[in-house]
């Protein structure tokens, strides 16, 4: 396996670790926070009770740990590729929050959400064609 091809394979593998923990996450954190229910007021009992049920909730904590998983994934990955080819092709994940949004969260998705998300599907295509990588490694 070449060093490119190598570089490609390692970045494809931690871009789709990104795109499946952020969305997951993100989902996992809205559900949790629908079942902990609405903050009631800025009073000091009312936010320490409205976070103790956001922070006793194994959805959030469950959300949280998919997320700081997508953050080491995505500092892993911007220290041998390129920030303009990282998050253009980590973008994919905008697919995975709409079906997460209809199919999980029964959220309504209109026609010119989905016609969004077929836009950024292509650009990810576009640049998942290009090189990850177009600046010298230098390290610290």
């Amino acid at each position: 396996m070449t060093p490119s091809r190598g570089l490609h394979l390692k970045t494809l593998i931690l871009i789709l670790i990104m795109v499946s923990t952020a969305p997951l996450g993100n989902t996992l954190l809205g559900k949790g926070m629908k079942q902990s229910g609405a903050m009631e007021s800025w009073a000091p009992s009312s936010l320490f009770h409205f976070f103790f049920c956001a922070f006793t909730t194994g959805t959030i904590w469950l959300g949280i740990a998919l997320l700081l998983t997508y953050f080491v994934a995505y500092l892993l990955v911007l220290s041998w590729a390129d920030y303009s080819y990282v998050l253009p092709a980590s973008s994919i994940s905008s697919l995975v929050i709409a079906l997460l949004a209809h199919f999980v969260l029964h959220e309504t998705v209109t026609p010119v959400r989905w016609a969004g998300v077929a836009a950024i599907c292509l650009g990810v295509f576009t640049v998942g064609h290009t090189h990850p990588r177009t600046t010298e490694h230098r390290p610290c």
